[in-house]
């Protein structure tokens, strides 16, 4: 380790080669031995507490405030090993090759290295912090722990303030939105019945319901004049796969006198463009095998998939249809659809998903059954579709009765059969699926109180004439004969047979009978206008 000498009563350790003890970690350079005087030992220990207490302000300078930190480096006094100059690190102005490696140490000033006795020329770095700059920073840092403590303090202000200001736009957007939702409630289908008057696009339409009675009356008396030429053929409406007795008694009235008279059997649940294909596709058939026009009645949802089967494909069923005859079918959409499933009211999603359930799940069928009958759904495929203008259209429509009389009887009844719902059962799961897939609940429907009560809710809330389901306006198409009765009328009553019969009024077999004559006299007329021309 070296020899051991003493001089002016100082002991030294001398190394071989120098007398400089570096510490690890950036401590102060200690390069006496021990046994000093006591001055000398509470000056180092001053030294290292100042370095300690330098060092955790500087560690908290780090964390908090790096800005801080850079400004009190700018003035930290160090010295270089090449210029041997007490300046800041970035004035270091060595020009050796290597580069400047200044010791950012504390040490002592020249004062206490004379007092150390130390020779000038020996190799010793010795470098301590002046008490005095020593002093003025720890004046300095001792203003700016105040000032940090404010900026803390702003800093938790403006995030309080604008988590406030969040939760309270956050609340105001809600408001807005339900007040929003309430409005489109209570407004419903204000501006969309009757659209297909408003649009001036669409064709006038010509009232046929002065000769549509007289056609009635002759039908009454007995004079029959349906041609045997054409095929007839009945498209039911929306949840007809649920009504056994769907048109069975208008189909056997024109099987008795001798016509070719068939009901659709296509999936009343589905959707319009679905419908339409199976239709484009029976009616084919139907006139490649007997080799006649076919002429169509669709009531309800059938009368909007018999006009988009001959929108949709004009070409492939040019010369094939005769006619057509919509019979309280909503060709415009109707309001009970749109404001049962309109999004941005209220409940709109649990409405939606009740309505999925019963036409999905429990019977079966399509959603989109229900949504292509919206004023939505409707104005766009009428914008994309058009009808052939060289078809014959008659479009019928009712108002129905909301005399209390009718809410309180059920003088008009509806058979209807709804799914078996699945029960325990014992045995094979095959078999007990397999026979509650084929049992069905026959149902019996007081039609015209329902319809009534919906006619009244109707009337009361858009003041609309409707037969129920339909308001008349949304029944009239573009461009056809319309026939309005002067009978009150309801949704189903030309699908279903009344109870109790009257012999002085019309019944829905002679009714359809009076349409269709009226329908086959507007064929014959415009194939006359075109002959002539």
């Amino acid at each position: 380790m070296g020899d051991l000498y003493s001089s002016q009563g100082y002991s030294y350790v001398h190394p071989p080669d120098t007398y400089e003890l570096v510490l690890n970690y950036n401590l102060p350079q200690l390069y006496m031995v021990p046994y000093v005087s006591m001055d000398d030992i509470f000056s180092r220990l001053l030294t290292l507490t100042s370095y300690i207490t330098q060092r955790l302000v500087r560690f908290i300078e780090d964390i908090v405030f790096r800005d801080v930190r850079r400004l009190l480096e700018n003035s930290a006094v160090v010295s270089c090993d090449q210029c041997g100059a007490y300046t800041s690190v970035n004035n270091c102005t060595s020009t050796s090759s290597r580069p400047c490696n200044p010791s950012t140490s504390i040490g002592v000033n020249e004062e206490s290295t004379s007092e150390l006795n130390l020779p000038v020329n020996s190799q010793f770095t010795i470098v301590e912090n002046n008490y005095s700059s020593g002093g003025i920073n720890f004046i300095l840092k001792g203003f700016m722990l105040p000032i940090f403590g404010l900026r803390i303090a702003r800093r938790l202000v403006l995030a309080t303030w604008r988590c406030t200001l969040s939760y309270v736009r956050s609340a105001h957007a809600q408001v807005l939105s339900f007040i929003s939702r309430v409005i489109r409630t209570l407004h419903g289908s204000t501006g969309d019945i009757g659209w297909l008057q408003h649009d001036p696009g669409m064709a006038p339409v010509e009232d046929g319901s002065t000769r549509f009675l007289e056609l009635l009356e002759r039908v009454r008396n007995g004079e029959h004049t349906l041609p045997d030429c054409f095929v007839y053929l009945l498209i039911p409406g929306l949840f007809s796969n649920h009504g056994p007795l769907y048109f069975v008694s208008t189909k056997r009235f024109f099987s008795k006198m001798g016509l070719a008279c068939h009901i659709a059997k296509i999936h009343s649940e589905a959707s319009v463009e679905h419908n339409a294909w199976e239709l484009k596709q029976y009616i084919e058939e139907l006139y490649w095998g007997s080799g006649k026009q076919v002429m169509l009645l669709g009531h309800s949802k059938g009368g909007v998939d018999a006009a988009a089967a001959l929108s949709i494909y004009q070409q492939e069923l040019e010369g094939k249809v005769a006619g057509l005859a919509l019979v309280q079918s909503p060709y415009g959409g109707t309001p009970l659809a749109s404001d049962i499933l309109r999004e941005g009211q209220i409940a709109d999603r649990e409405t939606r998903r009740i309505m999925e359930f019963l036409i999905c799940k429990l019977i079966k069928g399509d959603i989109r059954a229900l949504e292509d009958l919206t004023y939505e759904k409707r104005k766009e495929f009428i914008k994309n579709h058009k009808l052939p203008e060289n078809i014959p259209i008659v479009s019928f429509h009712s108002e129905a009765s909301a005399a209390p009389g009718v809410i309180a009887t059920m003088s008009h009844i509806a058979h209807a059969e709804l799914p078996w719902l699945p029960l325990p059962h014992f045995g094979s799961e095959d078999s007990a699926e397999y026979v509650q897939a084929t049992r069905k609940v026959p149902v019996i429907v007081p039609v015209s109180a329902a319809m009534a009560l919906c006619a009244l809710h109707l009337q009361l809330r858009y003041g609309e004439k409707s037969d129920g389901l339909v308001t008349c306006r949304d029944a009239e198409v573009p461009g056809s004969v319309v026939v309005r009765p002067n009978r009150k009328l309801d949704h189903a009553w030309m699908v279903y047979s009344s109870w109790k019969k009257n012999p002085s009024e019309p019944d829905c077999c002679e009714m359809c009978e009076a349409l269709l004559t009226l329908l086959v006299e507007l064929g014959r007329q415009r194939k006359n206008q075109i002959s002539e021309e």
